[in-house]
């Protein structure tokens, strides 16, 4: 689809990961999403087997001219020499970070222009525009600051899924995978987009979906079944794609249930991805005049940029409800490097940078989930 009036230009940074690919999943079904492009970028494995993994999907999805830019491989510790290699989640999505899936060898070119380089050409584009989604590590994100510190202000808004607040970890006892990947990366780009909207130059907060609110999100076998038993009436291209989700997911049961949860998948990364599409519905029609005015507060007048928003201050985002807070990342604590921290109390003297998901409406969720990816993408 090219990019017009009546699309949403979105940019997706990733790493299947396997509720990553039901996350890939669910994007190629929504026809009025442009996909500007797709970073591939370590995390749950590492970086060549990710982009081996994104293009795996995409091909059994048909969508081969989607661009796929390859992230970074280390983290932003790893680069400057502070910090030993990176850690990988075999264990969660498998060796090759898709399960009990069979994917599709590599038929299509990856692309030469760096994951940084694509969130900057994408903003660029787009600018005022683009939603940003990071359902991975932000380590290209924070890379991309570094060419363009205007980034802040040329994405309409940016969604990451990641962390955890006052909360046990799904990595250390308090640290969420994603930001414990690379703490750096996490701080960095929440301190750039929330400056940016201190200072009246974003039109918007980044939204934060942390596992406390997604762990709600539990696709349990019969839900998977009804998914598939559709599938097999679709054409066979999506059928397939759907069977090989189901053997990626078949994984995800396993290991949920052998980490001492019931026979279920937590999925994460799809919500994250769905709440942006959802928002951006709502915020990119019409004259599309709000980035020029200001944004949109919880109780849905315009905020004058610049001003900033009380911490504790409840919002709502699709299928969810939210609350306004300054957040930080620990970087140095021995125990707890990577914990996302948030102060509900205005204790620190900052600002809200960010809009956290506190709770979401599982059961709407995934039964809109659940349709979507049984009517499949648009025919």
């Amino acid at each position: 689809m090219s990019s017009d009036d009546r699309s949403i230009p979105l940019f997706l940074d990733c790493d299947p990961g396997i509720d990553d690919a039901v996350a890939l999943a669910y994007l190629f079904c929504q026809p009025d999403v442009d996909i500007v492009g797709i970073v591939a970028s370590g995390g749950n494995v590492p970086t060549a087997q990710v982009v081996r993994n994104t293009h795996g999907w995409i091909e059994l999805a048909g969508r081969t001219a989607i661009p796929v830019h390859p992230g970074r491989d280390l983290p932003l510790a790893c680069d400057d020499g502070t910090d030993s290699q990176p850690e990988y989640a075999e264990a969660t999505h498998g060796e090759s970070g898709a399960g009990y899936a069979r994917l599709p060898h590599l038929h299509s070119p990856v692309s030469e222009v760096s994951a940084a380089e694509a969130w900057v050409e994408a903003a660029r584009s787009h600018a005022g525009e683009l939603i940003g989604v990071v359902i991975g590590p932000t380590t290209n994100l924070a890379h991309a600051l570094t060419i363009e510190p205007e980034l802040p202000r040329l994405v309409r808004r940016l969604f990451i899924m990641g962390g955890a607040f006052n909360y046990r970890g799904n990595t250390r006892p308090t640290t969420e995978w994603n930001v414990s990947f690379d703490p750096e990366a996490t701080s960095r780009v929440l301190s750039s987009f929330g400056t940016a909207f201190t200072e009246g130059t974003a039109g918007h907060l980044p939204v934060i979906a942390p596992i406390e609110a997604t762990e709600a999100i539990e696709m349990t076998p019969e839900r998977l079944a009804e998914i598939l038993a559709a599938g097999n009436e679709t054409d066979s291209s999506w059928g397939e794609l759907l069977s090989q989700l189901g053997e990626a997911l078949r994984f995800y049961f396993e290991f949920h249930e052998s980490d001492g949860l019931s026979f279920i998948a937590h999925l994460h990364d799809p919500f994250a991805l769905a709440c942006a599409i959802s928002w951006a519905r709502d915020h990119l029609g019409g004259s599309r005049s709000e980035t020029a005015l200001g944004s949109a507060d919880p109780g849905g007048e315009i905020t004058k940029r610049g001003a900033a928003i009380p911490i504790g201050t409840p919002g709502a985002l699709p299928w969810s409800r939210t609350m306004f807070a300054p957040v930080d990342v620990e970087l140095t604590g021995t125990l707890t490097r990577g914990e996302t921290v948030a102060d509900w109390l205005g204790r620190w003297g900052r600002e809200a940078n960010a809009e956290i998901i506190r709770a979401i409406d599982a059961r709407e969720f995934l039964d809109h989930l659940g349709d979507t990816l049984k009517k499949g993408p648009p025919r």
